[in-house]
């Protein structure tokens, strides 16, 4: 049987966090219907975060209000604090997830809190995330470089992830957030996270601001991660980190995977046509290679 890759879609949060305008929530919806039915079934939909440092997420509980019902989709809600989660609470998302930094430096400028407080606060939410019947993850960021550090010691986010495991999340993300990562590196930070938290499942999140990120979620991917985020059309970035472009685009991504024998239960044509829909609800070229070239040619009858 084929190995089973699940895609984390995060363009709806992560995508139209660092979009220049505003959409509409009804743009948005559609959105996330379309990733629906072509076979999505994690979406990160909303940021619980203050709307005046990311003005784009501002109608996080509309957004919520308006999702289709679906028993068989988790809509995941980003949140940084105990005040995220609760907002995230009330609206109803059945996933939340949250952020850590493996630099003080970025965590500051991305979070506006030291890493230990970030650490705190997951430590208070898990728990009542649990308690709650709510999925429980997060994300160490900028584990392959920063910004304004540069270079990321390995041991540092190996200490990072024993403690974060201690309150048991349903997963670790690890997070190349200004797209410097390239496969050798990422498949050296794997292992020796695994070895640290062999228990807990990993997921990565890739960033193409190299034209790196296919390269790595393979790696990944061969170091048996077996869940990867990815945006639609690759659009988004950081708003808070200098040049930090695209995420690795849903459909190359899933291209690369189908081709190589993976299953993961999406419509490939279904996602491409969404992805041609956003670029001209942007008004703006989307950087996905598979928007403009297609899917694998068929043969002429």
């Amino acid at each position: 049987m084929s190995r089973s890759i699940q895609i984390v879609e995060v363009g709806p949060r992560d995508g139209l966090q660092s979009e220049p305008d505003v959409l509409p929530t009804e743009t948005k919806l559609e959105l996330i219907s379309r990733l629906v039915e072509a076979g999505l079934r994690r979406i990160e939909v909303a940021s619980f975060v203050h709307p005046k440092r990311v003005p784009q997420m501002a109608d996080a509980e509309a957004v919520m209000t308006g999702l289709p019902s679906r028993a068989d989709v988790q809509y995941v809600g980003l949140i940084l604090n105990r005040k995220g989660f609760d907002r995230a609470l009330a609206a109803g998302c059945t996933e939340v997830g949250m952020v850590t930094a493996a630099t003080e430096s970025f965590a500051q400028r991305n979070q506006g809190a030291s890493i230990e407080d970030t650490l705190r606060a997951w430590e208070e939410i898990a728990p009542l995330a649990r308690a709650s019947g709510i999925r429980a993850q997060i994300t160490v960021s900028v584990v392959f470089g920063c910004p304004f550090e540069g270079e990321v010691p390995v041991q540092r986010v190996v200490d990072l992830v024993k403690r974060i495991a201690q309150s048991n999340p349903i997963e670790i993300a690890i997070a190349d957030t200004i797209g410097v990562a390239v496969p050798d590196q990422v498949s050296a930070v794997l292992r020796e996270v695994r070895a640290a938290v062999p228990h807990i499942p990993l997921r990565c999140h890739f960033h193409n601001t190299r034209n790196t990120a296919i390269a790595n979620a393979y790696a990944a991917v061969n170091a048996g991660v077996n869940t990867l985020d990815a945006s639609v059309g690759g659009i988004g970035g950081c708003p808070f980190a200098p040049n930090a472009t695209g995420n690795v685009a849903t459909e190359d991504l899933l291209y690369m995977l189908s081709r190589s024998g993976f299953e993961t239960g999406i419509d490939l044509r279904r996602l491409i046509d969404t992805a041609r829909w956003l670029e001209a609800q942007r008004a703006r070229v989307i950087p996905s290679m598979l928007s403009k070239a297609g899917p694998f040619p068929q043969a002429l009858q």
